[in-house]
């Protein structure tokens, strides 16, 4: 009886932490979004757009030293030299009147008098106010970001977002779910690191999933798809890039779901083509192996992009299959 009781209060406890990090989740969303549309009125700018650029930072902010690694609702950093200016004396200059004269990007937006880089209103408007001196259209916006980010991958993958939080009107992508559907049959273990000679001898960068050919693969996210067509090494591949900076690479299929194009966006769950064999040589070549998935991630860190083992990932996400 006491095992009892003690297991009940256990689970009772569990569902309370869950039910408080869940809260927790949906409450700071609902604070983002409040932020986003009220920057939205203020600068003219499509709150999907000031959200996808928060989301980029958020997703790079652990790469560059000057950033708090603390989760916050805006996660808008600045360089404390582009803040204050670069001939700047005051390194952390919070005074908008000595900010503007050493040309600092700093402003203080909640009228409070100071100029706080750690204030996310002021941070926020700060970048926004950059982007809006370049003109409102989006051509405009993308050679501001271009200009501050400097890297093209980064400012495509801001619009990417961008177009996701749109579609949806929603900053809530977070939704996955493993690449083979439930009922059938798959097997997989973690093979990330091991060696591939073909090509030359090389690390193998994701995992490769079993399944019998011609087997469903579904997008494990919502995303945008960046590639499509053959690969001498993946055979017929696609390349899926979602609001993680992550991009989910799946090969040797033996084909493309129907009327799929680059620029599509795809949703978690849906059916992006079909487990081959395929690759390993020119196009159209296959059974060079049994046939399978190979499953990869690739991180966009601001500056590089690198692949990362994801088997930890669908560890989890075999207990999520549609």
């Amino acid at each position: 009886m006491r095992n009892k009781v003690a297991f009940l209060f256990f689970l009772v406890l569990v569902n309370i932490c869950f039910r408080t990090i869940t809260y927790a989740e949906i409450n700071q969303i609902e604070e983002r979004i409040d932020y986003y549309h009220e920057y939205a009125f203020k600068t003219n700018l499509p709150w999907h757009l000031i959200a996808a650029i928060d989301q980029y930072e958020r997703n790079t902010k652990n790469y560059r030293s000057y950033c708090s690694k603390v989760d916050e609702v805006i996660s808008v950093c600045f360089d404390p030299k582009m803040w204050s200016g670069v001939n700047n004396p005051i390194l952390e200059d919070n005074n908008p009147l000595s900010i503007n004269m050493f040309h600092g990007m700093g402003i203080d937006a909640n009228e409070d008098g100071f100029a706080d880089r750690s204030n996310p209103h002021d941070r926020l408007y700060s970048l926004l106010s950059y982007v809006i001196d370049y003109g409102y259209s989006i051509g405009k916006a993308e050679e501001a970001l271009y200009n501050y980010y400097k890297t093209d991958k980064g400012v495509q993958i801001i619009f990417e977002i961008s177009r996701l939080f749109k579609k949806y009107n929603t900053i809530d992508l977070s939704k996955r779910v493993f690449p083979i559907p439930k009922y059938y049959e798959a097997s997989w273990s973690n093979n990330f690191g091991t060696v591939r000679s073909y090509g030359g001898r090389r690390s193998h960068e994701g995992v490769d999933i079993f399944a019998h050919y011609g087997t469903p693969v579904v997008s494990t996210a919502y995303g945008v798809i960046e590639i499509m067509g053959w690969n001498n090494y993946g055979g017929y591949r696609i390349g899926i890039r979602d609001v993680y900076n992550t991009y989910e690479y799946y090969a040797h299929l033996s084909k493309y779901a129907p009327n799929l194009k680059v620029g599509d966006i795809v949703e978690a769950g849906q059916v992006i083509g079909y487990v081959g064999s395929t690759g390993y040589g020119k196009e159209r070549t296959s059974g060079k192996f049994p046939p399978h998935l190979h499953f990869g991630f690739y991180k966009f860190d601001g500056k590089k992009e690198w692949s990362f083992n994801p088997y930890p990932y669908l560890k989890k996400w075999d207990k999520i299959k549609l």
